[in-house]
């Protein structure tokens, strides 16, 4: 197969979600909202299946049960990941967005080499190079129907490299997808839709 079509999803609503807390590497599990969002996603791709061929998924709980609940439904095999985790936002994970706006106010200017805040995390350059890794992967995994299961900063991450942008943003809701066309004889990466939620109300 000459193209790779590529399907990028947001985990379903997490508890991190409804805490009003920065999520990040805060391992939240899925609420019941969350569980019905996934499962009336794999529904709908029951009835409209997507063939994917191969899928992909972050380790953190609410992107691992996200994944689960749609592969087990469609038959797909599943290969978790820690690449495609969330950005590593060091002491912001789990913490208040108040209390976090407190004791780590956002600097005017920060350098895509520092760490996301002064006592640790992910620079911006460290995500992109886990986001090129990440994609290299799912690359040479050979699928040519691929889904990809992750968070709304990391495929916002993988979307910028795959179209070679330095700024913009990508809405993911919960559950809802971006879809790709890339080719394997060009750098072409064609975008056709994005925050896709058809199984939504």
């Amino acid at each position: 197969m000459n193209e790779v079509y590529l399907t990028l999803l947001r985990h379903g609503r997490s508890r991190a979600d409804d805490e009003n807390v920065h999520e990040g590497r805060y391992d939240s599990p899925l609420t019941e909202v969350g569980r019905a969002q996934a499962g009336a996603l794999a529904a709908y791709w029951v009835n409209h299946p997507p063939a994917f061929d191969q899928a992909y998924c972050s380790t953190l709980t609410r992107a691992f049960e996200t994944a689960r609940i749609v592969t087990d439904a469609l038959a797909v095999p599943l290969t978790p990941s820690d690449l495609l985790r969330e950005w590593d936002n060091g002491p912001l994970a789990g913490l208040g967005r108040e209390e976090a706006a407190r004791r780590y106010p956002i600097p005017a200017f920060r350098h895509e080499l520092d760490a996301f805040t002064a006592e640790g995390g992910e620079s911006q350059a460290a995500i992109r190079a886990r986001a090129l890794l990440a994609l290299e992967d799912i690359w040479q995994g050979g699928g040519g129907r691929v889904l990809v299961v992750s968070h709304g900063g990391f495929l916002n991450s993988m979307l910028r490299e795959l179209l070679r942008m330095e700024h913009g943003w990508f809405e993911f809701g919960d559950t809802s997808f971006a879809t790709l066309r890339l080719s394997r004889r060009s750098h072409t990466a064609l975008v056709t839709g994005v925050n896709l939620c058809p199984h939504l109300p």
